[in-house]
C-alpha cells in the first residue's frame, strides 16, 4: 500500500497527523541533544554552599584558587568518583570535595611514589611516613567527612590497584605535576601518573589540570618543574601522547602579572614568599602586587571509544 498524501487526509484528521509529526521531530531532537551534551553538569548551588561553609583561612585563598569556577569547568558533579593527586596533609580541596560529592561519591587520594618524594624532599621521617600513606590517609580523611560526605580510598601513583581500573569519573592534578616531572630526568614519574590517569578513568572520564605555567620562551632546563613551572606545550604534549584529547582550556587561574625570569622560582610568590624575611613589609608588598602564580587550567578527556 502506498503512502497517503497529506492533501488527501480528511480535514478532521490532518491536524492530528501534523501534530504527531511535530511531536516526533521534537522527541528526536531532544534525544540528539542529550547524546551530544556533556554527561554531567556541576551543581553550582550545592558547591557554593560547601565553599561558604569552609573556614575563613580556606576562603581567603578563593581569590587565587577559584575553586567554584575550577571544579565547574572540570564538570565535577555530586556522586562522582574523583581521584585527587597529592591531597596533602591539610586536605584543602579534599575538604571541599567530600561534602560536595556526597554519600554517593568517592574521593580517592593518590600520593607520589616514594622514589619521587626522595628525589625532591630530603627528610627521613617524612619519607618513612609515605610507606603507610595509602592506609593512613583514608583514616585521616574519614575525620573530615560525615554522614553526608563521600567515601574515601587511596593509592600510590605507579601502583594503581586492579580494582580501581576504569572506576573514576575524574582525575585531578592540581599544582601536582612539577615535582613529579623534576623527580626524574625524563619525567618518568609524571608519565607514570598520566598512565595511571588513563587506567583509572572510565571511558569519557576527565583529567583536570591546574599547573604553574612557564612562559614558552624560557629554556626547557629551567621549566622542568624544579622551579615550580612547566610549559603548557610540554604538558599538552604528554597528555596527547598518552591518548587524551584536549576538551577545553581556561584562564580561570591565569595571572599575567606573574612573569618569571630564569632567576625566579614560583615559591617567591604568596603564600610562601621565599627569599623575603617575614618582617620585610616592602618586599612582601611587592610580591603581593604580583599575586599568586600564573596557572594553566586544562581539561582533557579519555575518549569514549
Amino acid at each position: 500500500m502506498g503512502h497517503t498524501p497529506l492533501d488527501r487526509i480528511t480535514p478532521s484528521i490532518a491536524p492530528k497527523v501534523i501534530q504527531m509529526a511535530k511531536t516526533l521531530v521534537a522527541s528526536l531532537a531532544a534525544l540528539v541533544a542529550a547524546a551530544i551534551s556533556p554527561l554531567v553538569f556541576a551543581d553550582s548551588e550545592k558547591l557554593a554552599g560547601v565553599l561558604a561553609a569552609q573556614p575563613e583561612a580556606v576562603q581567603a585563598r578563593y581569590a587565587h584558587r577559584h575553586p567554584q569556577e575550577t571544579l565547574e569547568f572540570f564538570g565535577i558533579e555530586p556522586g562522582m568518583t574523583v581521584v585527587e593527586v597529592l591531597p596533602g596533609r591539610s586536605g584543602w580541596y579534599t575538604k571541599i570535595l567530600l561534602p560536595y560529592l556526597g554519600p554517593e561519591g568517592k574521593v580517592v587520594g593518590a600520593d607520589y611514589p616514594l622514589e619521587a618524594w626522595a628525589a625532591v624532599y630530603d627528610n627521613e621521617e617524612f619519607l618513612a611516613s609515605r610507606k603507610t600513606w595509602p592506609t593512613d590517609w583514608p583514616a585521616q580523611a574519614m575525620d573530615w567527612t560525615g554522614e553526608d560526605g563521600a567515601s574515601v580510598d587511596a593509592f600510590t601513583l605507579g601502583a594503581l590497584p586492579e580494582a580501581m581500573q576504569e572506576s573514576a569519573d575524574a582525575f585531578l592534578l592540581i599544582r601536582a605535576m612539577h615535582n613529579l616531572n623534576r623527580a626524574a630526568e625524563d619525567g618518568a614519574h609524571l608519565k607514570a601518573a598520566i598512565a595511571d590517569a588513563w587506567n583509572a578513568l572510565k571511558p569519557g572520564g576527565v583529567v583536570g589540570i591546574v599547573q604553574h605555567e612557564s612562559p614558552e620562551e624560557r629554556t626547557d632546563a629551567w621549566a622542568n618543574g624544579a622551579n615550580g613551572y612547566l610549559k603548557r606545550s610540554y604538558v599538552m604534549g604528554l597528555m596527547e601522547a598518552a591518548g587524551f584529547e584536549l576538551a577545553a582550556e581556561s584562564d580561570i587561574n591565569a595571572n599575567d602579572k606573574d612573569q618569571p625570569t630564569e632567576e625566579d622560582i614560583v615559591w617567591r610568590l604568596p603564600p610562601r614568599y621565599a627569599g623575603v624575611d617575614q618582617d620585610d613589609s616592602e618586599g612582601r608588598a611587592a610580591r603581593d602586587a604580583i599575586g599568586e602564580s600564573n596557572r594553566m587550567t586544562l581539561k582533557f578527556v579519555k575518549p569514549a571509544s
